[in-house]
């Protein structure tokens, strides 16, 4: 069950202590648990709009079609590439900065469960519905509503920061890692659902790779990519996959009646990975 240790109060940052079903400071804040096992520690005045991140009806679609598993080459992909000094560290403390409704950070459990690797893990998501079916799917980890932006733990805290197609604050991930902690980034490649983008837009934007120029206070040591067809045999399976993309919101109303009027496409999944460890002064100052 999760225990919900070492968390921060999101409005003064003390330390916060579970008092039955609540989590409280020093100061009196109080937070309480929600009856599937989560902690919203996203404050009223932290948001830009009333229900911020994913709807719950975009939820329900990434949650179905996650469920097909056309992703699960990303988590064993994550698998083979784990530092091989976090395999020892147990259990290594991972936060899932942004992580929907719990797909990667469960199915990373249970591989690493047949491996005997235990993590201690964290998912954090600022949509309370990705949250409140994160925490329905996997009751064995702490599931909190909150920013990356202002990450509602102590200093040092974490031995790895996964940033799964999210949106990374470094300064908040270089703050609780600990010394020589690891983030791993995962982003869309070039070529990433290139079939149905070419369907929805009439013309595609050349790719331009992210943080190009490195990422103050880390350094990178491993960079991969994943690249494999898969195909879809339903026009419901393709509008869950389209409702839980950006292009939902992005494309044509021409593109997306084009999309409409198809049963099945192939599609290809184009994924890259790049891992970051934790620089300090003394490393920088060697540099």
């Amino acid at each position: 069950m999760p225990t919900f240790e070492h968390l921060s109060c999101p409005i003064d940052k003390q330390p916060l202590s579970s008092q039955e079903r609540s989590l409280v400071c020093s100061n009196g804040h109080s937070f309480d648990i929600a009856k599937s096992g989560y902690i919203n520690l996203l404050p009223v005045q932290n948001k830009r709009s009333k229900d911020p991140g994913d709807s719950k009806e975009m939820v329900s679609y990434r949650q179905s079609f996650l469920n097909l598993d056309h992703y699960f080459p990303i988590v064993k992909h994550i698998i083979d590439q784990w530092p091989s000094a976090l395999v020892d560290s147990s259990p290594c403390r991972v936060l899932d900065a942004g992580c929907g409704e719990g797909y990667y950070l469960h199915h990373l459990a249970a591989e690493f469960a047949k491996r005997n690797v235990a993590l201690q893990r964290v998912g954090l998501d600022i949509s309370k519905w990705a949250v409140t079916a994160a925490s329905k799917r996997d009751k064995d980890a702490t599931w909190i509503v909150g920013s990356n932006a202002s990450l509602p733990m102590p200093n040092d805290c974490l031995d790895v920061v996964l940033c799964l197609f999210g949106f990374p604050v470094f300064s908040e991930f270089a703050r609780t890692l600990s010394d020589k902690g690891y983030l791993l980034l995962v982003e869309s490649g070039a070529d990433h659902l290139l079939e149905l983008r070419q369907i929805l837009y009439p013309s595609i934007h050349l790719y331009k790779a992210t943080h190009s120029d490195g990422i103050e206070g880390f350094e990178l040591i491993n960079e991969s990519s994943l690249h494999y067809p898969f195909r879809l045999d339903s026009q419901e399976e393709i509008q869950h996959l389209l409702c839980m993309t950006p292009h939902i919101h992005k494309a044509s109303y021409d593109g997306k009646e084009a999309v409409k009027q198809l049963n099945t496409i192939n599609l290809t999944a184009h994924v890259n990975f790049r891992w970051y460890q934790k620089t300090t002064e003394e490393d920088h100052n060697a540099k």
